[in-house]
């Protein structure tokens, strides 16, 4: 995992909002990401959640080689799939194609900042029950192909019971104790990272429904 790159945390200084979030934001109006999600917005620009959520770290998913051939001869691209995440309940899943491998961690660590959402922290384990933010309320699902990845709450101090790649986004995420099932082509990381994606938004989705 590695920070989110100081050159694009530089570049806010010259930052121009262009929407209505964004310049709420920049006047230090809203100062709370969660504050914006439960008014509704959206997020379009980036530097809305930079400037909210400067601890943010990024974990590298996946890099595929992508080839075209054009009347110019063969165009070789990048592509990455990235996780960012602060581990204190927020989490992102982004892509992006570059002919460089720099610019297309870039373009995947934007699109994973736009995409990212809050996660519902809590204490559903019926041999806890502490009511501490340190696994999951209840049990969730996410899904990405073949991919199924089913998260259940954990008692404090088990910590995560999953394979390493799962493991680590749900640190990326905040879960301090979970246990994990997982079905389907596992080893395709992508995949995986993409249904604990999916998992993490119901998770967000039927939180808001209970609320």
């Amino acid at each position: 995992m590695s920070k989110v790159d100081e050159d694009s945390k530089a570049a806010l200084k010259s930052w121009a909002p262009k929407t209505k979030l964004g310049k709420l934001v920049a006047e230090g109006k809203i100062t709370d990401l969660r504050e914006a999600f439960e008014q509704g917005y959206k997020i379009k620009e980036p530097e809305i959640v930079k400037t909210l959520l400067p601890d943010l770290t990024t974990e590298v998913v996946g890099v595929t080689v992508v080839q075209k051939q054009t009347d110019a001869g063969e165009v070789t691209k990048f592509r990455v799939i990235l996780a960012v995440g602060n581990s204190k309940g927020w989490f992102g899943i982004g892509a992006g194609k570059a002919a460089t491998m720099r610019i297309a961690i870039d373009k995947a660590t934007n699109d994973a900042l736009l995409k990212i959402v809050p996660v519902e922290l809590g204490c559903g384990s019926w041999e806890c029950k502490c009511s501490q933010p340190h696994s999951i309320p209840f049990k969730i699902t996410g899904k990405c192909g073949s991919v199924r990845v089913e998260i259940i709450p954990g008692p404090r101090g088990l910590g995560i019971v999953a394979g390493e790649n799962v493991k680590k986004l749900l640190l990326l995420a905040g879960f301090k104790d979970a246990w994990t099932r997982t079905h389907g082509a596992t080893n395709t990381y992508p995949s995986v990272a993409y249904a604990v994606y999916d998992a993490l938004k119901e998770l967000h989705v039927l939180q808001h429904i209970r609320a």
